[in-house]
C-alpha cells in the first residue's frame, strides 16, 4: 500500500496522528500495523484517543467497516481499549519502557543575562521625489493593512483555555516549581512535548534529549553561540560554520549568525525545494524541509533522504527549522525530517505561529553528543522562558486544548487563504500565486522589474507587506549578466511575500482590496534599469 500521512480529527475531538501506512496485506492489515507499531514505539502515548472510524476512513480514503476491524482487531490484542462513551483509546499498559538518556550537567557556573534581540530590519517606507509643482502631493496612507509575514492572528489567543491551564498549573505544581529551574526545562512540558511530536509530527525522541527554549532564535544563539566562561565572554560552541542555508530566507537568521562570526552559504531553491546535492565542506546546514520559507513548498522526498546521507558521510548534522509544520491545507501532512535519522538531525520548534510570538518558548529536540554541550551553554539555571509558562503550555497540549487550538486555527487559516486566492482570480488574474498549500503567508509572482514599484504602491495604499527580494541572500549567485543571468544558479525573482494571518476578520476584506489595487496590471512594462538577458528571454518565450 502506498504511504499515507494521516490529520484526523479537523472537525472531531481526537488528536492530529501521524501514520505510515506500508507493507503487503489488506488496507485493514496495514493500517492495523501502522497503529501497532505508534503504539509499541511510544509515539501513541497510552491513554490517548484515536479519531472516530467515519473521520480517520475519510482521511485515508478507505471503508469505515475497514477502520473498525483495525481498530476491534487491536482491542482483541490489548493495545486499544473501547469504551461507551469515551470512545478509542490506547491501553494504559502498553506504556513501553523508558531508556533515559542521562545528558552531561555544565559543572561551571556559566550563566549569562538573557540575549539581546538584534534590531530588526525596518521595512522600507519608499517616498516619491519632490515634485517642481509647488503643489503639495499626496502623501501615503498610513500603514492600516498589516499584510507582513510571520504573526498569527492574535486576536484568536486561546485565553480561556489558556487561562485554565495556568491556574491548573499553578494548583498542581510542586514547591520546588518556584526555585532555580533546570536549564533543561520542565519535565512536565518536556514528557508532552516528546508526546505531540511523536504522534503529530513524527518525531523519535525520549523526553531527556529535548531542551526547552525561548523561541528559535534562541535556538541559534545556543548551538553557534556558546555559554560564558571562555574567550570574549563565550564558551564552547556547541557547533561551528561554516553552515548552508536556503538562497531564500529570514534576513534576521542570517544576520545572528554573522554576529556570532558564522558564515553562511547559500543553497539554490527550486521546485523541490533546496538543493542539497550542492553541500560540500559545510559541517551543518539549515532547512525548512516542511515548508519551505518564503518560497513554500516541501523538500522532495529524494532530498530528504539525499540530505541525511551527506550529514552521515561527512559527520555534519541538519538543522530542521519546522517552520509552518502544523498549518497545512491542500496536501498530505509532511512528517518532520528528524525521524530519519534522530542522531544526525537537530528539530527546533516554538509556538510562535500556532499560538502567539508573546509566549516565548521553543524546543530543540537533540542528538544524544549535543545534550550536555547545549545546557552547558544554557547554564546552571533557566534564565529565559518562564517555568510557568512551561507549566501552562504542558497543560494545554496534555489536556487536548492545544490540538483543538490549532486545528481551529488551520480552518481559520485556510478560509483566509482561500479568500486572497479568489480576490486575486477575480481582480489580478495575470499574478502567479505560490507557496499557498501550507503555511500563513503565500508569494505573488510579478512580472519582472516590478517588485519595487508594487512595495511602493502598497505602501500608498496603507498595505504593509514584503518583497521577495528582501529574503534573498546577498552571496547567492548571479550570472555575468547580473541578478537572473544566464548562468545563475539562484535567478532573481519578483514577488511580493502577503502574510493573510495577521489582519483581524472584520479588516481582511478592507486589506484584499488595498493590496489588489497595489498590484501591477497585466500590460505592466519592465523599466529600462530592470533589463537583462534573461528578462528579455523571458519576454520573448511568452510571446513565442
Amino acid at each position: 500500500m502506498a504511504e499515507s500521512w494521516v490529520n484526523s480529527g479537523e472537525r472531531t475531538g481526537g488528536s492530529d496522528l501521524h501514520l505510515e501506512l506500508s507493507g503487503p496485506g489488506s488496507k485493514r492489515a496495514a493500517l492495523a500495523r501502522a497503529l501497532r507499531d505508534a503504539v509499541r514505539s511510544g509515539r501513541l502515548a497510552p491513554g490517548t484517543r484515536l479519531p472516530p472510524y467515519r473521520s480517520l476512513a475519510a482521511d485515508l480514503g478507505v471503508a469505515r467497516n475497514t477502520v473498525a476491524d483495525a481498530y476491534a482487531e487491536l482491542v482483541a490484542e490489548g493495545w486499544l481499549t473501547a469504551r461507551q462513551g469515551s470512545g478509542t483509546r490506547v491501553a494504559e499498559q502498553t506504556r513501553p519502557p523508558h531508556t533515559a538518556v542521562r545528558p552531561k550537567r555544565p559543572t561551571a557556573n556559566a550563566t549569562r543575562p538573557p540575549d539581546r534581540q538584534p534590531p530588526q530590519r525596518p521595512h522600507a517606507s519608499p517616498h516619491p521625489s519632490p515634485s517642481p509643482s509647488p503643489r503639495p502631493r499626496p502623501r501615503p496612507v498610513a500603514r492600516v493593512h498589516d499584510l507582513r509575514q510571520g504573526t498569527p492572528d492574535v486576536s484568536a489567543f486561546p485565553r480561556a483555555a489558556w487561562l485554565a491551564s495556568y491556574r491548573r498549573a499553578l494548583q498542581q505544581a510542586p514547591n520546588e516549581v518556584f526555585g532555580p529551574g533546570d536549564p533543561a526545562g520542565r519535565p512536565e512540558l518536556r514528557e508532552a512535548l516528546a508526546e505531540y511530536l511523536a504522534r503529530a509530527r513524527g518525531v523519535r525522541t525520549e523526553p531527556d534529549r529535548i531542551v526547552v527554549c525561548s523561541g528559535f532564535a534562541h535556538a541559534l544563539r545556543l548551538l553557534f553561540g556558546g555559554g560564558a566562561g571562555s574567550e570574549k565572554g563565550r564558551g564552547r560552541q556547541v557547533l561551528r560554520g561554516p553552515l548552508a542555508v536556503e538562497a531564500y530566507g529570514l534576513p534576521f537568521h542570517r544576520e545572528l549568525l554573522a554576529a556570532e562570526g558564522v558564515r553562511t552559504v547559500p543553497l539554490p531553491i527550486d521546485e523541490h525545494g533546496a538543493r542539497v546535492d550542492r553541500l560540500t565542506r559545510e559541517r551543518a546546514v539549515l532547512l525548512t524541509p516542511a515548508h519551505q520559507f518564503p518560497t513554500g513548498g516541501p523538500l522532495h522526498p529524494e532530498r530528504r533522504a539525499a540530505v541525511v546521507d551527506w550529514a552521515r558521510a561527512r559527520g555534519g548534522v541538519v538543522l530542521e527549522d519546522d517552520y509552518d509544520g502544523e498549518f497545512r491545507y491542500d496536501r498530505k501532512p509532511v512528517g518532520a525530517l528528524q525521524s530519519l535519522d534522530p542522531e544526525r538531525v537537530i528539530l527546533i520548534g516554538s509556538v510562535s505561529k500556532s499560538l502567539s510570538p508573546a509566549v516565548r518558548l521553543g524546543w530543540m529536540v537533540l542528538p544524544e553528543r549535543y545534550v550536555g554541550d547545549v545546557l552547558a551553554a544554557k547554564g546552571e539555571r533557566e534564565a529565559w522562558a518562564s517555568v510557568l509558562d512551561q507549566l501552562a503550555l504542558a497543560d494545554l497540549i496534555v489536556s487536548g486544548s492545544y490540538d483543538r487550538h490549532v486545528r481551529r486555527m488551520r480552518q481559520r487559516y485556510r478560509a483566509r487563504r482561500d479568500r486572497l486566492v479568489a480576490a486575486l482570480a477575480e481582480r489580478a488574474p495575470h499574478i502567479e500565486v505560490s507557496g499557498v498549500a501550507a503555511g500563513l503567508h503565500a508569494v505573488l509572482r510579478l512580472p519582472p522589474g516590478t517588485e519595487r514599484s508594487a512595495v511602493k504602491a502598497a505602501t500608498w495604499q496603507g498595505v504593509a507587506l514584503d518583497g521577495l527580494a528582501e529574503f534573498r541572500h546577498p552571496d547567492a549567485t548571479d550570472g555575468p549578466d547580473g541578478p537572473g543571468g544566464p548562468d545563475t544558479d539562484m535567478p532573481a525573482r519578483d514577488g511580493l511575500v502577503v502574510g493573510y494571518a495577521t489582519p483581524s476578520e472584520h479588516a481582511y476584506a478592507a486589506a484584499l482590496e488595498a493590496l489588489c489595487g497595489a498590484l501591477p496590471p497585466a500590460d505592466a512594462q519592465v523599466p529600462p534599469q530592470h533589463l537583462n538577458l534573461s528578462v528579455i528571454t523571458e519576454q520573448l518565450n511568452d510571446g513565442a
